[in-house]
């Protein structure tokens, strides 16, 4: 087994839900049986870098409203992680701890977002225009301020979270559900990726440092992930907008193939000439789901990929795609998306939901590490830039 790999090329998870697995009772071991904490376990197995999402007000509420803005909100935690502010700066203490540097991925709702869904929060439901750009420049700088006054600056940033059809939705939406549906367009997204851009840079002076931004998509699972990219990052180029990194989506359950990957990845990176990092992939070390319901990660999921729904299934995949990021001129790295939200009570997707993330998690269901968890390590490129020989792929 290789032990040394490039410093600058980033083997990344995503924690995001860790504290809610604790506090449900999730315990973390390593392979032989010794006890230690996920993020510990993660670092050792080879993890350098860790990703936090970031959600505005995170509870099923009831509103108190002054004027056009929602000023405080009550009720329970929404459930996924309730990654508000507080959870996410001590989630970034622990991080730092470990030596990890970290990536904050601003979702800017109070929930999931994703390529179907951009939900503005609450908070902001009356604000458009530039009220609403004003207040997402605002609220990112602050964001940054409070991390900064801690001691925990991040160390990249995403603006939008898998932004394909745009942000904020319905003022940042660029497509139509139905032919008279009322949207921002191109130019409100645009406007509105600047203004967070803006919160951002308004803070690199306090860091003494330029904090790289990432702009991310996710793949499709429609054989036209590529023209999509290709579509939307010109669009990002042509509005000049000052973003410093590429970031993809890759489950190969859902989205495209592999070849479908390497293919798009080659393409962003001779086309834009920007780092570039799968920021989200996962696979599962079996079909049955621990905390039992349904899964994400289901049988025709692992028919789809080709890859066996084992450990060894999960590691051969995750070699697989950090070989194929390494093997662009501008790859920067992986993200492993939530490798410890073990099925424990009281981790579901939203509060009184079950989790259907458990199978695809890098520890089995009593929290032992899998072999699977040294996989990105292993298939890193090393200081020289070689690569191990290429497994088989499906």
């Amino acid at each position: 087994m290789r032990t040394t790999h490039r410093d600058d090329f980033i083997l990344g998870a995503d924690i995001s839900t860790l504290e809610t697995v604790e506090r449900g009772g999730g315990k973390f071991f390593t392979a032989d049986g010794r006890s230690g904490s996920a993020l510990q376990i993660l670092r050792a197995a080879g993890m350098n870098w860790g990703r936090l999402r970031l959600w505005h007000t995170p509870v099923n509420a009831h509103d108190v409203i002054e004027g056009e803005r929602i000023v405080s909100r009550h009720g329970e935690p929404v459930g996924g992680g309730d990654n508000g502010l507080d959870v996410t700066l001590r989630l970034a203490k622990r991080l730092k701890a470990q030596g990890m540097k970290w990536l904050l991925d601003i979702h800017y709702s109070d929930h999931w977002t994703d390529p179907g869904k951009q939900v503005k929060p609450a908070a902001w439901a009356r604000l458009h225009g530039e009220a609403l750009e004003k207040e997402v420049e605002r609220y990112t700088s602050e964001v940054l301020k409070a991390l900064h006054a801690q001691g925990t600056d991040p160390d990249m940033i995403q603006v939008g979270n898998e932004v394909n059809g745009g942000m904020l939705w319905p003022d940042g939406k660029t497509w139509r559900e139905t032919p008279d549906e009322k949207i921002g367009g191109d130019a409100a997204f645009a406007a509105l990726l600047r203004a967070g851009i803006r919160g951002v840079r308004a803070t690199d002076a306090l860091r003494g440092r330029r904090l790289p931004v990432m702009l991310h998509l996710a793949h499709q699972g429609d054989g036209k992930s590529t023209e999509t990219f290709r579509r939307v990052y010109d669009g990002f180029e042509a509005e000049k907008l000052d973003y410093d990194v590429i970031g993809l989506s890759w489950y190969p359950y859902h989205h495209d193939a592999y070849d479908a990957l390497r293919d798009n990845l080659r393409m962003l990176s001779d086309r834009y000439r920007k780092p570039l990092v799968v920021v989200e992939t996962a696979y599962g070390h079996q079909l049955d789901n621990p905390g039992g319901g349904g899964a994400v990660f289901n049988e025709e999921g692992a028919r789809r990929s080709g890859y066996p729904a084992t450990p060894e299934g999960q590691a051969r995949m995750l070699r697989d795609v950090v070989r194929a990021v390494a093997g662009v001129p501008h790859g920067l790295g992986v993200f492993y998306w939530e490798p410890a939200w073990l099925a424990v009570p009281g981790a579901g997707w939203r509060t009184g939901d079950g989790n259907g993330w458990a199978n695809q998690t890098l520890f089995d269901d009593q929290g032992r590490a899998l072999p699977s968890i040294t996989a990105m390590r292993d298939a890193a490129p090393c200081p020289d830039n070689t690569t191990r020989p290429k497994t088989e792929t499906p």
